[in-house]
């Protein structure tokens, strides 16, 4: 296997100085550089990528291009003419093409140069080749493996940077398939075509926000394609969507944190204070703004610290610290969200309720019966009253 590897590595190099000739040069280096896998197909010489084809007609620079070809029947004729600005326009080219064609793909073999360069790709149909057979030979394996998926599939498209005209060509191509093509309908739930367009995400996150469940968002967009076998994806790609949009960047948390800052230029007495983890993620946020400080100095001799649990969709507790003023009204000090309720947040949240509000001490606490909260408060504020709500 070594033997090989190093056989095709000196094919690579010699590649870098010699310019193929002809047709037979470059079918006798590919046959080099992938074995026996090769079989029937349509070879492309490069003596065809002249300066005649770099057409506007099939140049492919952009997601908009490929979206606007049409893969008639008699498409494979002319597809060698398509030559692309980069290596992942050949393959989303590929991608539309197999789904045209009710298969799919994936990018297989990548060869580079010397410097580390891809100089070739190869792509081809999801059921090339075939799955290891230690897959099949697990000990204590827990559940059966999966159906075979791999047929060997000869289907393929390899494409080549070619420095004269700075662009990826295509070089090899078959459309040769040893097993059944899906339904149009079925071929579409194949999971590189199963993708959310930005539209139908956009869509789906605005429902969200009007408590509309994914259920029936689902419903919704699939009576807008004109059926579920049209809408391309299944609620499992909606679910795993909605946890990659909380989780990208900015998420919800630098939206809050931009609104804080937003509001601490109307209001510069505003305090907030953000405690993130080792990998960046808020864990707890604390703020009081500049109204709530000057309630706290006139009515802040007792106050009530309460968590509200898991009422929110982050399963957050809410904390609030609250008091009572002169007309026997309810008064909000400061919030908290906080990922835990452990004895150091709960001292973090009192020692920035301190912070915030000056030094200043209450006189006496109400709080409820948690431990991490009673522990606390005993270490933070031991000389004041501490008292247990009803």
């Amino acid at each position: 296997m070594n033997e090989q590897y190093q056989e095709e590595d000196d094919i690579n190099k010699q590649e870098e100085q010699v310019c193929d000739q002809d047709m037979m040069d470059e079918q006798n280096e590919f046959e080099q550089d992938f074995g026996d896998e090769v079989t029937e197909g349509a070879y492309f010489s490069e003596s065809d990528q002249s300066e005649d084809i770099l057409e506007a007609t099939y140049a492919v620079d952009s997601m908009q291009d490929i979206t606007t070809l049409n893969f008639s029947e008699n498409f494979a004729e002319k597809i060698d003419k398509y030559h692309f600005s980069t290596l992942q326009l050949a393959f989303d080219f590929y991608l539309k093409y197999s789904k045209s064609k009710d298969f799919s793909a994936r990018k297989s073999k990548t060869f580079k140069n010397s410097i580390g360069e891809i100089y070739k790709q190869k792509f081809v149909c999801h059921r090339q080749g075939f799955r290891e057979e230690k897959y099949y030979t697990m000990e204590k394996r827990k559940k059966k493996p999966r159906l075979k998926t791999r047929t060997g599939c000869e289907a393929q498209i390899d494409v080549k940077f070619v420095p004269e005209t700075g662009r990826w060509h295509i070089f090899y191509f078959s459309d040769k398939h040893n097993h059944d093509l899906l339904d149009t309908k079925f071929s579409a739930m194949l999971p590189a075509h199963r993708k959310m367009s930005e539209a139908d995400i956009m869509q789906m996150m605005n429902m969200l926000k009007s408590e509309i469940s994914t259920s029936q968002i689902f419903g919704l967009l699939a009576s807008q394609a004109g059926g579920y076998e049209f809408v391309g994806y299944g609620p499992r790609d909606m679910y795993n969507e909605i946890a990659r949009q909380r989780h990208q960047i900015p998420g919800d948390a630098a939206r809050v944190l931009k609104k804080l800052e937003d509001m601490r230029l109307k209001d510069p007495q505003l305090y907030f204070k953000a405690c993130h983890d080792s990998r960046g993620l808020l864990r707890n946020l604390f703020w009081s703004d500049g109204i709530s400080q000057l309630d706290y100095r006139l009515f802040g001799d007792i106050i009530a610290f309460d968590a509200t649990y898991k009422k929110n969709k982050y399963s957050c507790p809410l904390v609030i610290f609250s008091g009572v003023n002169h007309h026997n009204q309810t008064i909000v000090f400061a919030n908290a969200l906080i990922v835990d309720e452990t004895t150091n947040t709960y001292i973090w949240l009192l020692c920035q309720l301190m912070f915030a509000m000056k030094g200043k001490t209450p006189t006496s606490i109400i709080t409820d019966g948690a431990m991490v909260i009673r522990n606390a408060v005993r270490d933070v504020f031991f000389e004041i009253r501490h008292r247990l709500c009803a």
